[in-house]
């Protein structure tokens, strides 16, 4: 299986998830399933079925972040330097509006574009690595072409 790069504060975060869904969210669904049983009828009973359900999202998305932990390869952005890489916070200037962004390149498991965090296999993700302060890149995106200079790289 191929290991999964991600930052340690994205690490750090899927472990609390599942440490809260674990100690917190399916004590809680078990007990909602339990009442929902004394209600009587189960065929007719939706609040049985919609704690089942539940139930069976969080079973699900446990599975899911026990397998990305497994597999997570944590890699320390502050021991790096040097070119655009993963783990990079990188500002940039839009050639067209003159509008500055800055994002860092992080996993897909803890990407978030409001927050800054960008995916490391998104499009600008991968035209920004392997290049220096002062390229220019074009990028081609689902709204269309865009067209970056870095303004510097920063590894923290």
């Amino acid at each position: 299986m191929e290991k999964i790069p991600m930052t340690r504060a994205g690490f750090t975060a899927l472990e609390t998830e599942l440490k809260t869904l674990k100690s917190v969210e399916r004590p809680a669904i078990i007990k909602a399933i339990a009442e929902a049983r004394e209600h009587g009828d189960l065929s007719e009973n939706a609040e049985y079925h919609s704690a089942r359900e539940k139930q069976s999202f969080i079973e699900g998305r446990i599975k899911e972040i026990e397998g990305v932990l497994s597999l997570a390869e944590v890699i320390d952005p502050a021991k790096l330097s040097g070119s655009v890489k993963f783990g990079a916070t990188v500002t940039v200037v839009d050639e067209d509006t003159d509008e500055e962004k800055t994002w860092q390149i992080v996993g897909e498991h803890e990407a978030n574009i409001e927050k800054g965090l960008l995916n490391v296999k998104s499009p600008i993700a991968r035209a920004l690595i392997g290049k220096d302060e002062g390229d220019s890149v074009e990028v081609r995106t689902p709204g269309g072409e865009k067209s970056y200079e870095i303004l510097s790289i920063d590894y923290k």
